[in-house]
């Protein structure tokens, strides 16, 4: 009997913390499908556990990264020799990289010198955070972005594979010099069983608000790269407008007391776990999400599946997502006016409100993350064999 080898994945990420953000949840949704049968995995990463669902975890130094206190910038030229002495005891066929960091280009660069293929999934538009975390220092701005630009071409073609979650980031990275037959459209799944219209729950909401008047939701890190300051300004217009709204805030962060200071009247939930998540988007009325700096946004597509309808940014992967006037709305990114009009519809056209609603249902059950994963594994089973030549097993 022939014998098979596993094919043999090294997976390099900052942070591997589960439900951290929905960059995290998306590499869970693949890491929790894995067929140890088939497929054997090492995980590398700043912080995460010691374990994955039976696979080793290697933790290297991290350092808290200072403009974004939410995230640790690993550090893996602190233990290179331990780390080199691992990988090559593990003879892996492929390299994942989520990100590309300094971890990133120590895994790019173990990556050709073993000339073993790399696959990466585009998870953040880290372009789109320069204007906000060099606000006080203006005359660094464009330095910085050519230099974040230059990275990303280099990084990204040093890639064999590259999952595109939305096509308006496929065509700025074809734009900053990304080689096209590299890219491949993945988007992302949804769990319709967790996020769905069957989690309304009145008293819930009722116990959060204190009153029966429309709920508008925004669920997201408190971080200016949200676009703080736009939904600071969708507030204060409703405020004006003297038309009885709920503000709530799902999710934490730095900016938390900003926020609270600029929309005191605002509830403030905090950071949540999925299942009260789900129960906040069935039983709002109004989802609103100014950021433009999602890759891909899933929150949007959540509240999609929950029946909740969306007047988001016409910016960012999320925009991807709406159909004008069909499943939702999209509006010139800080144009405060725009969002208040499309929420006022919403809330006050039944009608619309139900239409839209069931365009959001009807467009978030296509996505499957069992159909995604058959992809990416299936892909990394190609890369493996196109590059190494082995006889491995067929999916």
């Amino acid at each position: 009997m022939m014998y098979r080898r596993k094919t043999r994945v090294v997976f390099f990420s900052e942070i591997l913390d589960k439900d951290h953000d929905g960059a995290v949840r998306t590499m869970y949704q693949l890491i929790s499908r894995i067929n140890p049968e088939f497929f054997e995995f090492l995980f590398i990463c700043g912080t995460g556990p010691d374990e994955l669902y039976g696979f080793e975890c290697v933790k290297v130094p991290a350092l808290t990264v200072p403009v974004n206190r939410n995230y640790k910038l690993a550090l893996p030229g602190l233990v290179q020799v331990s780390l080199k002495e691992k990988l090559r005891t593990f003879d892996a066929d492929v390299v994942h990289i989520a990100t590309p960091s300094l971890l990133g280009e120590f895994a790019l660069k173990y990556a050709r010198q073993e000339r073993l293929p790399v696959i990466s999934i585009y998870h953040t538009h880290f372009i789109s955070y320069i204007d906000y975390y060099f606000k006080h220092t203006p005359f660094l701005i464009d330095f910085v972005r050519s230099r974040v630009i230059d990275g990303q071409r280099n990084f990204y073609n040093g890639c064999d594979t590259i999952y595109m979650p939305s096509e308006g980031i496929g065509k700025w990275l074809a734009g900053i010099g990304v080689k096209p037959h590299k890219m491949k459209s993945w988007k992302r799944g949804i769990d319709t069983g967790l996020f769905s219209p069957a989690k309304y729950d009145a008293s819930f909401m009722r116990n959060v608000t204190g009153n029966n008047a429309p709920v508008i939701l925004f669920a997201s890190r408190l971080v200016w790269e949200k676009n703080l300051e736009t939904l600071f300004d969708i507030y204060d217009g409703l405020k004006a407008a003297n038309t009885p709204f709920n503000m709530v805030i799902a999710g934490d962060g730095k900016e938390k007391p900003v926020c609270r200071e600029r929309m005191p009247d605002a509830f403030f939930t905090g950071k949540v776990d999925h299942d009260t998540l789900s129960v906040l988007y069935a039983s709002a009325d109004v989802f609103v999400f100014p950021s433009v700096s999602e890759a891909y946004g899933n929150v949007v597509l959540e509240a999609m599946a929950s029946g909740l309808p969306c007047v988001i940014a016409d910016g960012g992967g999320s925009a991807d997502f709406i159909e004008q006037d069909v499943n939702g709305f999209k509006c010139k990114p800080y144009n405060a006016d725009e969002y208040i009009s499309k929420i006022m519809l919403l809330i006050n056209d039944d009608a619309l409100h139900s239409r839209v609603v069931q365009a959001g249902l009807k467009y978030s059950s296509a996505f499957n993350w069992n159909e995604l994963a058959s992809v990416y594994f299936n892909d990394v089973n190609q890369l493996a064999k196109q590059t190494r030549g082995r006889l491995l097993p067929a999916e």
